[in-house]
């Protein structure tokens, strides 16, 4: 790797893709075998994909881009994004591109606290039930790390047993709900599996203490003793665009974040800007996407009412965005060491470990964010989000080549970005133009 990581670079997107390798190269000292992990002819093989999962047919690939500009704690970050959607990698890095300016993200994490859940019914008194399986805490503890006592080597493994009774969801007739929590620091790894091991591990000891009977041993995907944060303080004049005073569009971002804070028909549309970045990440670092969104979820309702991950308000001058949510991600484990373009985005986003890891993700989540409610507080988000919307709608109709910008651009001007209008604007090209915008021979 060079000496200097930036993710400051200016025209970047304007390059075509064999000089954005060619500066990767430079940047990240990429061997001929990394770039061919980045275009895909050295990743995911069908073997390799037969052993990973069941009734295997093939791979799927999606676009890989890089998020620009994100700096955390000081530090500069390109992102690996994989994603479909467009406009999503060009909004993180614009609005990455603006906290800069504002003197980057903060971000912190929680060490890699999860948590797994014992659920035991046919206990008697819940009371005793509870006092029994705590005087057994130590013994509990002991035997949940006996199955893993190289991450207990290493500082990890179950650390503490809690109680929870909860009432009975049929009602008062009902038997209470009798819920064991281990608490696991699962280290670098996301860590279901060796949650799961453990869990299932101690159930006998706690059908026996309590004289119970236990059902289900799993993780928890509400993983709220591993939130991830992340703020930033944009001061108002770095707000200004759209031809619209900056304290407008200040004004329009918090009153939108109001909006989802009241409503949760807004909060969830609200959350799920937030997760097109975290999500873009996710898979292309090899996460569990499907958990980061189940944690994500349940932690924005977890006090009765569905609310946003993220807030927006007005504070001496400034714009602040803060986002915080559960954060259950891994360094190692999973698809990390065997898929080969896990492993090229890895090496692209230089993280140490797997909170700092967590921050990054929370500082593209609340980026992601503040790109969607800077468009929808001002001129609405479908100005942009057409045009690039009219790249993918070129293509369909056919065009190719340098022919898709110059019919999407076509699109827009005339306000009307459908297949049909493509197609209507290639059909009226002369027949050399419309060969070569299609990639065919006259």
């Amino acid at each position: 790797m060079s000496d200097t990581v930036t993710s400051r670079l200016p025209g970047f997107h304007k390059l075509p893709m064999e000089e954005r390798h060619a500066h990767l190269s430079r940047m990240f000292r990429l061997t001929p075998e990394d770039l061919q992990q980045l275009l895909g002819s050295e990743a995911l093989q069908p073997v390799l994909a037969n052993q990973m999962i069941e009734n295997a047919v093939g791979t799927f690939s999606l676009p890989l881009g890089l998020g620009l500009n994100l700096q955390v704690n000081g530090r500069d970050y390109l992102v690996p994004m994989a994603v479909e959607e467009p406009s999503v990698v060009a909004a993180v890095s614009f609005a990455a591109k603006i906290v800069r300016e504002a003197g980057g993200f903060i971000g912190e994490a929680d060490p890699s606290l999860m948590i797994g859940q014992v659920q035991v019914s046919r206990y008697g008194d819940p009371t005793v039930a509870t006092e029994r399986i705590l005087e057994h805490k130590e013994q509990i503890l002991a035997l949940a790390n006996s199955f893993h006592p190289a991450m207990v080597a290493r500082g990890g493994g179950a650390k503490d047993v809690e109680v929870r009774v909860l009432p009975a969801p049929e009602g008062p007739r009902g038997e209470p709900l009798l819920i064991v929590h281990l608490i696991i620091d699962a280290q670098e790894a996301m860590g279901a599996n060796l949650i799961n091991t453990m869990a299932e591990g101690v159930a006998p000891l706690i059908e026996q203490v309590t004289g119970g009977k236990v059902y289900l041993r799993i993780l928890s995907n509400l993983a709220d003793r591993r939130l991830a944060r992340a703020m930033c303080r944009i001061p108002i004049p770095l707000l200004a665009d759209f031809e619209m005073p900056a304290e407008e569009i200040a004004e329009g971002i918090a009153q939108a974040s109001r909006f989802a804070e009241a409503d949760p028909y807004r909060a969830a549309t609200h959350n799920k800007g937030v997760m097109n970045g975290i999500d873009s990440v996710a898979i292309a670092t090899g996460q569990d996407w499907r958990a980061i969104e189940a944690g994500a979820h349940a932690f924005a309702c977890r006090n009765g009412q569905y609310r946003p991950l993220s807030t927006w308000y007005l504070e001496e001058g400034h714009l602040v965005g803060r986002i915080e949510l559960p954060m259950a991600l891994g360094t190692v484990g999973g698809p990390i060491k065997i898929h080969p373009g896990v492993q090229m985005a890895l090496k692209l986003m230089q993280t140490t470990s797997v909170r700092e890891l967590a921050m990054v993700f929370a500082a593209v989540g609340l980026a992601q964010n503040f790109a969607a409610l800077r468009a929808l507080g001002s001129v609405g988000i479908q100005k942009g989000h057409m045009a690039m919307h009219a790249r993918c709608v070129a293509v369909t109709a056919g065009a190719r080549g340098d022919w898709v910008e110059k019919i999407a651009n076509l699109l827009v001007k005339a306000g009307h970005v459908k297949v049909e209008k493509a197609r209507e604007l290639l059909a009226s090209l002369p027949a050399e133009d419309a060969a070569a915008a299609t990639g065919t021979t006259v």
